[in-house]
């Protein structure tokens, strides 16, 4: 059974930041020994961002460039959180603050593409690595949409970038078991919240790429909701079908991507490894997997990559022998929001529906483990 996507909607906040603004947030709270230092200009300028958005934008970071203190900001320098930054407690409370409206954002304008009732929502999956709280952004979404209070409720958190791969894995079961289910589906983080105030330089690279957004999807299985009535409200080209998933742990890998809880923030850990451990590991197993839904590399005909960076991109594309312009949907998405973690592949999804582009399409990202996870849409 198939999770047909009849809607998907995106967000992301108000204010973006361009390399130049990231590298001047930089100079200003990295580590006193990295502050000036040579090879943090090239990280920013070399990243292939164009902009990115963060809650942690205007004039917050106008606060930290200009060394004022117009918004009494916890991300500012001070003299106690110099070289750590704010409290796990005080991002946490900017996240319970600023993730529920992203989400509803987004989820507003997936239900609207979607054109099906509020009240036909039988299901809620969420998915965010970057934030807790109980309750949380389910009746945050409950209340903000009136969706019924009987929705039934599923969190997938602390996934990483692949999290929405599983959330819409989760969301094809609930309408396989069901075929009248309707399940909205919402994927939101704030990485910015989690900004690295140390000298690490992985993870000072981490900060120059990540950012803040929202992406849902609207899906229904093949009941009630496969009537003429449904389909002809609906441009062909947009209704995708998520028609199989895969996971695939890459081998002695553990180390190589890790994601914490530390007392200043999710602190993670993102080893030089992991580009060569795709390049050398990806294609055996995509390859098996692919045979077993009766397909092959070549069967595929557009890519929704999670781009979590040029060497991740570049990585897949040297271990598969992607055409030049396979990945041009993730880099055009990564250069103009960034990495925004979970909703990011949705983000590169909703443009290659937007942009026609051919099916079946292969969804893949990757996250601590090392594990990569795939989607197959028709």
């Amino acid at each position: 059974m198939s999770f047909v996507i009849r809607g998907l909607g995106t967000a992301h906040p108000p204010d973006a930041l361009s390399p130049n603004d990231g590298l001047g947030i930089a100079r200003r709270l990295a580590g006193p020994d990295v502050r000036m230092s040579t090879w943090l200009g090239p990280v920013y300028t070399n990243s292939g961002i164009v902009r990115r958005f963060q809650v942690l934008g205007g004039a917050v970071a106008q606060d930290v460039v200009n060394r004022t203190n117009l918004t009494d900001s916890p991300y500012l320098p001070t003299k106690v959180n110099d070289g750590v930054g704010p409290t796990t407690a005080q991002r946490l409370e900017i996240y319970n603050q600023e993730a529920p409206k992203l989400a509803c954002q987004a989820a507003v304008r997936a239900i609207s593409e979607s054109k099906l009732p509020v009240g036909a929502i039988t299901h809620l999956v969420t998915v965010s690595c970057t934030g807790f709280s109980a309750p949380g952004i389910d009746l945050a979404l409950i209340n903000g949409l009136g969706l019924s209070s009987t929705v039934q409720r599923t969190h997938i958190g602390f996934m990483g970038c692949h999290g929405a791969i599983n959330g819409l894995r989760v969301a094809r079961a609930f309408t396989s078991s069901d075929p009248d289910a309707c399940v909205l589906l919402c994927a939101v983080e704030l990485c910015s919240l989690h900004y690295y105030y140390g000298s690490a330089a992985d993870r000072l690279i981490a900060n120059a790429i990540f950012a803040d957004g929202a992406a849902a999807v609207v899906g229904t299985g093949v009941g009630r909701w496969s009537t003429p009535s449904v389909d002809q409200s609906q441009d062909d080209s947009l209704t995708w079908k998520v028609l199989a998933s895969g996971s695939g742990l890459i081998p002695d890998s553990q180390g190589d991507m890790t994601w914490t809880i530390g007392d200043h923030g999710f602190e993670m850990t993102l080893s030089r490894r992991v580009p060569s451990q795709i390049a050398r590991h990806l294609r055996s197993w995509l390859e098996a997997w692919l045979v077993d839904q009766g397909l092959s590399l070549s069967s595929i005909r557009s890519w929704a990559v999670h781009p979590g960076g040029p060497r991740i991109l570049d990585a897949v594309m040297e271990s598969l022998a992607l055409p030049s312009d396979a990945l041009s949907a993730s880099r055009w998405v990564f250069a103009h929001y960034g990495n925004m973690s979970s909703p990011t592949v949705l983000f590169v999804l909703d443009r290659l529906r937007q942009t026609h582009a051919p099916r079946p399409c292969l969804a893949l990202g990757f996250g601590p483990g090392l594990v990569a996870e795939v989607a197959l849409l028709g």
